[in-house]
């Protein structure tokens, strides 16, 4: 049973990382995947169930996340459970094997298990660049308004992360493997990732 999961800064290409590290492992993939079913069982919308549990509800809470959920009574109820969910169904995931993770501080509330924790990272420059090369909303906006965008989600990242991590987002010490994407090609990378991660799983017997 193989379970990764993929924290990455954005414009890193951590996404993509993730999809083609999937295709080569055989893994199922989970990403967005999460929020439209918590969405989905919560029957709330999906917009305000992401922006929740991207930390844009929980910026200034003390969480908790164990091997159990610890409710913070400062959090209104229906935010507190969509956390629980959140923790409950990757936790299924996990429990069902061979799967990637993408983001929601997966490698935190997934300690308990045998996980590969993988950070994506690059330098600006090569961020601003991914960013514009995907078009969409990007292509619209100028380096400096694109710069700021990327500061403040890796802000929140990072401060979503702190709130149930002593180890900050990012930091070496919480993963078994950083990889810097800038200047890079993401398909060239994943082969190697996967030979890395193959013999670490290896080494788990």
């Amino acid at each position: 049973m193989g379970i990764i999961t993929i924290g990455r800064e954005f414009g890193s290409g951590g996404r993509e990382l993730g999809k083609r590290l999937a295709d080569e492992l055989g893994y199922a993939y989970y990403d967005k995947e999460i929020v439209a079913q918590i969405a989905k069982n919560s029957e709330l919308d999906e917009n305000y169930v992401e922006y929740a549990l991207d930390g844009g509800m929980f910026r200034n809470f003390p969480i908790h996340f164990g091997r159990t959920f610890s409710y913070s009574p400062t959090l209104m109820a229906n935010e507190t459970k969509l956390l629980a969910d959140q923790n409950k169904l990757m936790r299924e995931i996990a429990d069902k094997g061979n799967c990637i993770i993408i983001g929601r501080a997966a490698d935190v509330i997934l300690r308990d298990y045998t996980a590969f924790n993988l950070f994506v990272y690059a330098d600006m420059d090569s961020k601003v660049k991914r960013c514009k090369e995907k078009g969409g909303e990007h292509e619209k906006l100028t380096d400096k308004e694109l710069i700021r965008k990327i500061k403040k989600i890796d802000a929140d990242r990072k401060r979503y992360h702190g709130l149930i991590s002593e180890i900050p987002w990012g930091d070496k010490r919480g993963y078994h493997l950083c990889v810097n994407t800038s200047g890079r090609e993401i398909k060239t990378i994943v082969p190697l990732v996967a030979a890395y991660y193959n013999l670490w799983k290896e080494e788990q017997k």
